[in-house]
């Protein structure tokens, strides 16, 4: 199964193609949809709209891992994030992938055991959960391969 990990912003959308046998978990691919801050909304949603369509296309994935949102203190944040977030699910519903949100509590609880884990933390889970030494240097990278780990860890959403 390919399960595509996302962390929606407007700047910058984390994303990670992770290949899960039932067992095992392999980082096939990962990156990230980075926009320029002095562009208009439109055309930089427009742009994670096409790199998402074209990621999708070529790997193909099953199901769909991404961060929920549901609280923000700076409301000038929260709005572009959620137009990002919305541009992103329309990409998966024109592909038919199923969607499977988590909240940072969510994917911290599910991945460290404690839902106030630090990034470090996580960080040191997901090195784990891959097997590897070495995870991606871009925080919004790292975090949408958490995302896509909590989809195989919860166990009602796997399906085998």
């Amino acid at each position: 199964m390919k399960i595509l990990g996302i962390d929606p912003g407007m700047a910058i959308v984390g994303y990670s193609i992770l290949d899960f046998d039932g067992k095992n978990i392999v980082l096939e691919h990962s990156g990230s949809i980075q926009t320029q801050k002095g562009q208009k909304e439109s055309s930089r949603l427009l742009e994670i709209f096409n790199d998402l369509r074209t990621i999708v296309a070529e790997y193909k994935p099953d199901v769909c891992a991404i961060e929920k949102l549901f609280f923000f203190r700076n409301y000038t944040t929260v709005m572009p994030v959620a137009h990002a977030r919305g541009v992103i699910l329309l990409v998966l519903e024109q592909f038919n992938i199923p969607v499977y949100e988590y909240t940072p509590i969510e994917v911290k609880q599910i991945l460290t055991g404690y839902g106030r884990a630090t990034k470090k933390e996580v960080e040191q889970m997901v090195k784990i959960s891959l097997g590897v030494d070495k995870l991606p240097k871009l925080d919004d990278t790292v975090d949408s391969i958490a995302i896509g780990i909590c989809y195989t860890r919860n166990q009602k959403y796997t399906h085998f």
